[in-house]
């Protein structure tokens, strides 16, 4: 399964991608999950504690291809909490 992200991960996005995360989480049971960053402009604090949540759930694959998406994907699967989240991350 992949779940495609495009555009900011912020506010009410956020807020939708945990609303969306909470209802299929369930049915994905045993399938191995990829996490396409690709299209994503920006996360905020909220967006990154999602997407951490969901990989920490799942150990995803995340796919990231430029020098944004890659930063994003490091963020999302180290634990360390960063100057970058505090601020939210912006390109």
């Amino acid at each position: 399964m992949i779940l495609k992200l495009e555009g900011r991960i912020a506010g009410p996005w956020a807020a939708e991608l945990d609303r969306f995360w909470e209802e299929i989480a369930p049915r994905l049971m045993q399938r191995k999950l990829s996490i396409d960053l690709r299209g994503t402009t920006y996360a905020d604090a909220d967006g990154i504690r999602i997407l951490r949540a969901i990989y920490s759930q799942t150990g995803a694959a995340i796919l990231a291809g430029t020098p944004w998406t890659r930063y994003l994907a490091e963020e999302v699967t180290t634990e360390n909490e960063s100057h970058a989240e505090a601020e939210g991350l912006n390109v």
